[in-house]
């Protein structure tokens, strides 16, 4: 239902004016990677989403546009422009002033994803140009603004308009400043993916998205229905499901509540939180409410049904959920997050309200659906079992003295012990293992060899990855255990070393190399990507020698086509087949020395989007696999 229609220049709250944010972007948006660069646009979309959940828009349209630029318009009510008694058009507020807009003010949005206030003026100051064109009142209002500052004149104190219109809404265009952002090209499938997943939780909401940047454009409409359903039927498309999707949905404490759950033939839990439109990559207390609740109710049914008898133990919450896909979105009228990048929920209240709704709902559809909760008790029962069976397997081959720590006679540690200076290199082949430990400064960098391709661990059952030596020697080596589906025994405060270097060759058994350590981090150990301890080290391609002047390195064919146009004079190349062919001064001087390496953070940007690639890359399935390697493979980054 909409709110009120008051929405004008005395809804627009200020609380102190725009500062710092050039100076210290990754407060705002997180990072100035390709993350943060696509979160400009998330940040635009979601004060447009906030106008649909008000009741006043139902499409967005989102364009990347040839020049590097977006632009999001949408058919709300316009931001106001009417004078505001700081002395200024409200619209110049919001655009300018941090903590400056409508969400502080009850009668304008009744719940918002859009907490801080801080959106539109972090984008404003983070773009090298931003343009806004208002509609609203019968006229297209204009406004324009050079990195954050505007440099178009008012009229009597008033924007400028351009035309008349009948039309209301907001049109926002806004180009990357490259003085701020590593990189400016916005990255495609994490927006489109970003907005299909805003289209599910809004189902009366379509997101038009149009990419201009090609020869041949891409043109794509959102508009779901079927809201989160259709959203779990998205995520388990391609899996074994062993029961429909079952919908719950209830209003407690203020909050409306829904949730959303399949289970599939598969040993992983896949539980997305999402609180008004925002998703919360670390889960948060809507989360646990939510998981509580239905660990309670199923273990009760599990008694009833003399599933579980009088000498057992409860299930565990990993065990019920085992095979479970699950989307839990609500809306709250007073949100508090970790961050401003809203990772993580903090609101007690959300943990009552769907604990209370998923409490209530969940009885009422089991009551009515025997078999189905038969299924999903059965894969509960055979989780537990697995779980208990893999409890003593891995005691077993973890507490063995031949795989300890110390004695495992691969790793070359280093003399320190303080964990914030160490990093560790883990190597492919014992020649390039060998240079890496006589190149390296032994006070803090430590090398674990490693023989080949590790295992798949897509592929395998907890006790054949724990059989593997390779794998057992980093779980050890790195000091924090390690986490799966059937219980947590990763302790990130246990980690020996602040950077784990993948350093693999430059060609394609390095890539694939690098892609299966990775998904044993992710899949075992995630934590060590979510708080940014992986990184890939990018050694050399070539190695360029002139007849006269300086050495240099070259790390791709770019790097060499540059140095061509460059140096007119002869110069002799070497290209490096393998990281073994170095010796280890130009070992040190390529890779390991931190002054002059180049290194690449692995981020996750959406968990979802990692899982989706991860199985299509690592899984069973082959045809998908090779079509997404054929659609990417002009694309030479590796971005997880």
């Amino acid at each position: 239902m909409a709110q009120s229609n008051h929405y004008d220049a005395d809804s627009i709250s200020v609380l102190e004016g725009l500062e710092a944010v050039r100076k210290r972007p990754g407060m705002y948006i997180g990072s100035v990677s390709r993350k943060g660069l696509n979160h400009l646009i998330y940040e635009i979309v979601d004060n447009a989403v906030d106008e649909h959940l008000a009741g006043f828009c139902d499409r967005i349209h989102v364009t990347l546009n040839k020049d590097g630029s977006a632009t999001i318009e949408d058919n709300g009510r316009g931001v106001p422009v009417g004078m505001h008694e700081k002395g200024l058009p409200a619209e110049r507020l919001v655009f300018t002033t941090l903590h400056a807009g409508g969400k502080f003010d009850d009668s304008a949005y009744k719940t918002s994803g859009g907490l801080h206030g801080v959106g539109s003026s972090v984008v404003n100051a983070l773009s090298e140009w931003m343009d806004v064109e208002i509609s609203r009142e019968g006229c297209v209002h204009h406004d324009h603004f050079k990195r954050g500052i505007p440099d178009i004149e008012l009229e009597n104190g008033l924007l400028p308009t351009l035309r008349k219109t009948r039309k209301t809404g907001t049109k926002i265009s806004f180009l990357p400043d490259s003085e701020i952002f590593e990189k400016t090209r916005f990255k495609e499938d994490e927006v489109i993916s970003r907005l299909h997943e805003t289209a599910y939780l809004n189902p009366e909401l379509t997101i038009i998205y149009d990419d201009l940047r090609e020869n041949t454009p891409e043109h794509l409409e959102f508009h779901e229905p079927d809201g989160i359903i259709g959203f779990i039927k998205d995520l388990n498309k391609n899996k074994e499901t062993v029961c429909d999707v079952i919908y719950l949905k209830g209003e407690a404490e203020g909050i409306q509540v829904e949730a959303a759950f399949q289970y599939v033939n598969e040993f992983h839990e896949n539980v997305l939180g999402f609180c008004n439109n925002i998703y919360n990559a670390e889960g948060g207390t809507h989360i646990t409410g939510f998981k509580t609740a239905f660990t309670t109710v199923m273990n009760a049914y599990a008694r009833e049904l003399n599933i579980l008898k009088e000498k057992d133990t409860n299930f565990t919450g990993a065990d019920i959920r085992n095979g479970m896909t699950a989307i839990v979105s609500i809306k709250h009228p007073d949100p508090r997050f970790e961050g401003q990048t809203k990772t993580k929920l903090d609101n007690q209240d959300a943990a009552k309200a769907t604990g209370k709704i998923t409490g209530d709902e969940l009885p009422r559809y089991f009551d009515k659906n025997l078999e189905t909760l038969k299924n999903v008790l059965a894969c509960a029962e055979k989780a537990a079992k697995i779980r208990k069976t893999e409890e003593r397997a891995k005691t077993n081959l973890l507490t063995k003295p031949k795989f300890s720590f110390d004695s495992n006679g691969k790793l070359a540690n280093c003399e320190s012990r303080d964990p914030s200076i160490c990093e560790i290199f883990i190597v492919e082949g014992d020649s390039a293992g060998g240079s890496a430990k006589t190149a390296r400064d032994r006070h803090y960098q430590a090398i674990l060899p490693i023989r080949g391709k590790i295992l798949n661990v897509e592929k395998a059952s907890i006790d054949k990855v724990l059989a593997n030596a390779e794998i057992k020697t980093m779980i050890n080596a790195f000091g924090c255990g390690f986490s799966e589906g059937y219980g947590n025994d990763f302790d990130i405060s246990k980690l020996r070393y602040n950077k784990i270097i993948i350093m693999a060759d430059a060609d394609v058994d390095g890539a694939h190399i690098s892609t299966l350590l990775l998904t044993l981090f992710y899949r075992f150990m995630p934590e060590l990507i979510f708080e940014g301890h992986v990184y890939i080290a990018m050694p050399p391609l070539y190695k360029a020698m002139p007849s006269k002047g300086k050495e240099e390195y070259l790390y791709d064919d770019e790097a060499l086509a540059k140095y061509r146009k460059t140096h007119k004079g002869s110069f002799t190349l070497q290209r490096y087949k393998g990281l073994g062919e170095m010796d280890a001064t130009q070992l040190w001087e390529t890779t390991l020395n931190p002054e002059t390496r180049i290194l690449k953070q692995v981020e996750i940007e959406d968990a979802r989007m990692a899982s989706d690639v991860t199985e299509l890359l690592m899984g069973t399935d082959v045809p998908p696999r090779k079509s997404f390697i054929y659609r990417h493979a002009h694309d030479a980054e590796l971005d997880i």
